[in-house]
This record gives C-alpha cells, sequence and structure tokens, in this order.
C-alpha cells in the first residue's frame, strides 16, 4: 500500500484553478439548458434547431481538442488559459446582442473551440500543481467542479427562465465568466517545457499512450449521454417533472459525499478497486431508471448514477494524465476529452434515434447491460498501456 503525501492539495492556486473551471462549467450547463428554451420562444425555431444549438458547439470543442496539446505547448499554459478564458467571456457577452439563429449557431461554434481550450488547459494546469502521489484525489476534487456545475447552471438557468428576459439571463452568465478571468490571472503557473512545433501529425494532436483508457471513456460516455440528453423528457414522461429538478442534486451529493474516500483509495491501493465498483453502480443506476415509476426511485437512480460515473471520470483522468509524461499533460488531457466528447455527441445523436423506437425504459435497460462491457475494456486497457510503455515513467503507476 502507497503511503500518502503529506503535501498539500488545497493550495490557492488550486483552489483558483478549481473556481476557473467550475465557472466555465456552470456557464455551459446553463447554456444547455437556456439556449434550446430562447431557440423556441425567443427565436421561433424549431425543435431540430434547439437541439442543434448544443450540437454545434459539441462539434467546435471535439475538432479543437486534438490541437489543443499542440496550442499549449507553443504558447505555454497560463497564457492559453488567459486568451481562452478571455475570449470565451467575450462571446459570452455576444449572446446579448445575437437575435438570428444563423449567428447563433456561428458565435456557438466560436466560443465551443474557447471552450475546448480552457478544459484542456486547466486540467493540465491542476495536473501539474497536485502532488503526484495525490493525484487521484487531487483530480476528483477537480473534476468533481465540473459535476457541480451540472447542478448549478441547470438550477439557474430553469429558475429564472420566465422570470428575467433572455438578455439579462445571458449577462448574467457573462459576468460568470467574466469572474473566471480574475481567478485565471494570480494563477502560478509551472510551465512544463513541451514541443512548440506545429506538425499535425497523429502522434504530435494525440498522446497514443491514452488511446485505451481514453476508449474506456468513450464508452461510458456514450451511455451517459442517455442521462444528461433525455433524462428531463423520460420524467416528463413519468409525470416527474418537479423531481426531475433535484435529480442532480441527488447526482452531485453522492458525488461529493464519496470523493475523499475514494480518491484517497485511488492513490493508495491502486485504479482498480475504485473503478470495477464504480462501473457496476453506473450500470445499476441506469437499471434503476429503466424501471423509475416514482420521485423517490428517479432520485435514487440519480444518486446511484452520480456514485458510479461521478468516480468513473476523475478516475480515467488521472490514468490519463499518469499514462503519460509530464511534458505531455495537456496532449494526454486533449486526447482523452476528445474521445469523452465524441462518445456523447454519437451518443446523442444515436441514442436519440434508438428511444423513438425502443422507449425510454427499453432504452435505459439496454444502456445498463451494455455500459457493463467498460468491466472488460478496462482491464484490456491496462494490459494495452503496459504492454506499449517503453519506459517506467510512462507506465501507469
Amino acid at each position: 500500500m502507497k503511503q500518502p503525501s503529506s503535501e498539500p492539495i488545497w493550495t490557492k492556486d488550486f483552489i483558483l484553478v478549481v473556481l476557473v473551471n467550475l465557472l466555465i462549467f456552470t456557464v455551459f450547463y446553463s447554456y444547455i439548458t437556456v439556449l434550446p428554451v430562447y431557440v423556441l420562444d425567443g427565436m421561433d425555431g424549431t425543435e431540430s434547431q434547439a437541439g442543434f444549438v448544443t450540437s454545434v458547439f459539441l462539434l467546435a470543442a471535439i475538432i479543437l481538442r486534438p490541437l489543443s496539446g499542440m496550442i499549449i505547448d507553443r504558447f505555454g499554459q497560463k497564457r492559453i488559459a488567459i486568451i481562452s478564458v478571455t475570449l470565451f467571456t467575450f462571446s459570452a457577452f455576444l449572446y446579448v446582442f445575437i437575435d438570428n439563429f444563423y449567428m447563433l449557431l456561428a458565435l456557438r461554434f466560436f466560443q465551443g473551440i474557447w471552450f475546448s481550450i480552457i478544459t484542456t488547459v486547466t486540467g493540465a494546469i491542476a495536473a501539474n500543481i497536485i502532488p503526484k502521489n495525490r493525484r487521484g484525489e487531487g483530480l476528483g476534487y477537480f473534476v468533481m467542479s465540473m459535476n457541480l456545475a451540472v447542478v448549478i447552471g441547470p438550477f439557474i438557468g430553469l429558475n429564472l427562465i420566465g422570470k428575467v428576459s433572455f438578455s439579462n439571463l445571458f449577462l448574467l452568465f457573462s459576468i460568470f465568466a467574466l469572474v473566471s478571468i480574475f481567478c485565471c490571472l494570480p494563477l502560478k503557473v509551472k510551465e512544463v517545457k513541451g514541443s512548440t512545433s506545429f506538425a499535425f501529425t497523429l502522434s504530435n494532436m494525440f498522446e497514443k499512450k491514452v488511446l485505451p483508457i481514453a476508449i474506456v471513456g468513450l464508452s461510458i460516455s456514450f451511455w451517459y449521454s442517455s442521462v444528461i440528453s433525455f433524462i428531463s423528457v423520460y420524467a416528463h414522461s413519468l409525470n416527474l417533472m418537479d423531481a426531475s429538478g433535484y435529480f442532480f442534486l441527488c447526482f452531485a451529493a453522492t458525488m461529493i459525499i464519496s470523493r475523499p474516500f475514494t480518491g484517497r483509495l485511488f492513490d493508495r491501493v491502486g485504479p482498480g478497486i475504485v473503478i470495477y465498483p464504480s462501473i457496476l453502480l453506473f450500470s445499476i443506476g441506469l437499471l434503476m431508471l429503466a424501471f423509475t415509476s416514482s420521485s423517490v426511485m428517479l432520485l435514487l437512480s440519480g444518486a446511484v448514477i452520480g456514485l458510479g460515473y461521478g468516480t468513473l471520470l476523475p478516475c480515467m483522468q488521472t490514468i490519463a494524465i499518469q499514462s503519460s509524461p509530464a511534458n505531455r499533460s495537456g496532449y494526454a488531457i486533449a486526447t482523452f476529452f476528445t474521445f469523452f466528447d465524441t462518445g456523447i455527441a454519437t451518443g446523442s445523436y444515436i441514442l436519440g434515434i434508438l428511444v423513438t423506437f425502443s422507449g425510454f425504459s427499453n432504452l435505459y435497460l439496454l444502456a445498463s447491460i451494455f455500459a457493463l462491457i467498460s468491466l472488460y475494456l478496462y482491464p484490456w486497457s491496462r494490459r494495452k498501456s503496459k504492454s506499449g510503455a517503453n519506459n517506467p515513467a510512462s507506465a501507469i503507476h
């Protein structure tokens, strides 16, 4: 059993980068909640147009992810963090003036570019700040800020829609983004020297040592997309809309409560003892959704999914970083989230088609079964990573 490091995790710089991540993801999830309603009510758009405003944003993020590592290496982590957060904030203010659907799509794509780079560079900064022997625990806290944003963003959006104008809502989101700039400016970042070339080759855009765990991440995010994309519609079909607003609150509660314990267990014993039970819990939570008929069952499934999925994401991100050299942390995070975002985007589309034939209960039943494939993919990824390691520094510890 590994001995825990005495070095602190919650330093000033770590708190600042967590706040940047929390604010950016809060704005992101607020838009996901508000923009479809804005397209339908404020622009008299269609349901397909409402869905497309999220798809084009994710498309930009997926396209730019592979380039993020090179950009960060070329210009430095702090400089890119400040530039990307500033341009993300600038684009946030532009929503106040947009009243044309195609201009909105262009703005979404533009903002998606900077979102992709921000979320890559903040992960790399956090990984470099956290003591090496406490990365599982530290990155768990960092990723928890993303999961908290899943609750905060939609809560703000859903509670203010209809009470204030869309322009004032967009202005509020812009202020959140603006605060993230002030959190970013005092950050002290120890730059890790990497390549400064812009060679557009697969080996330079992706960190190949991360590919095995990235494939596991894609398989998890594909089925998780059934939750973030359809939970509100599913709850509506069950006449449980009042309870659905608390689904992600239960999700976040179990994730927060379990995070210190699972993070320390990851660091001291190893990832397997955390990941295998988490995959099972994720599957059980999806199974519970398939048989949900009451508010209690819906909220309980949210708690179980939060415990499973909320633990898996930081664990997989930690493995991605540990499996790559220190000077490739940006590439590692970019590679992992390229696959992860692709899983959510393709899952939302494919499962959206599937649900029209199967219904929601059968969809979640299917998701619960196929999520268990990760029980076989994870040990495969470990074997693949170890067999592909050329030196001790590249191995997963």
